[in-house]
């Protein structure tokens, strides 16, 4: 198992891992509950850079020579600039008034959505992507990361307490109140 930055050719295959985590956001984003425009609205975003989605904000796990999990992690900081191309996107092709409320902010690095291959799942690759995450940001770069949690899912919510992500509030996302985990650097804990 590898795992590593994204390239512009994988952007097929983290859009559809992705959508395994996101799918019912995406539907809600464009106003359609169609799974198929859903792909290509996010497949349209990770072929294209500087924008939340971008396969440049992305890591992939390959395994038996192809890819087998993907996450969306970037600066929250960059929140509202990557957030931009998607919001006139929608508003310009979906005919919908789009704006969601923030559900990240400077000082994390904030990861936006993590999916495995369905035929892959229950192997811990998930948690070892995250490890990877903690590693690469918390101990290597002294950043925080963050994510949102659904309460109604208390294995994923689980899982990261387990690898040392710690509550740091509440944010809402179209409309859901979700659990906010940090990890944070030595440095800044306390």
């Amino acid at each position: 198992m590898i795992i590593r930055k994204a390239i512009l050719e994988d952007s097929d295959a983290i859009a559809t891992y992705l959508l395994l985590a996101m799918e019912d956001i995406v539907c809600e984003f464009i106003g359609q509950n169609d799974p198929k425009k859903a792909k290509e609205f996010l497949l349209h975003f990770v072929q294209k850079e500087n924008n939340q989605y971008s396969y440049q904000n992305c890591f992939v796990v390959e395994g038996d020579h192809q890819i087998i999990a993907a996450v969306n992690i970037y600066d929250g900081s960059e929140l509202k600039r990557l957030r931009a191309p998607i919001i006139q996107y929608i508003e310009t092709h979906f005919s919908k008034v789009f704006n969601p409320e923030d559900e990240t902010q400077p000082g994390e690095f904030y990861i936006d959505s993590l999916g495995v291959n369905p035929n892959h799942q229950g192997k811990g690759i998930g948690a070892k992507l995250l490890q990877f995450l903690i590693h690469y940001y918390v101990t290597q770069n002294d950043k925080a990361i963050g994510l949102l949690v659904e309460e109604s899912n208390p294995n994923a919510k689980r899982l990261y307490l387990k690898l040392g992500f710690e509550p740091v509030g509440e944010k809402m996302l179209v409309g859901n109140k979700l659990l906010h985990l940090q990890v944070k650097p030595k440095s800044i804990t306390s």
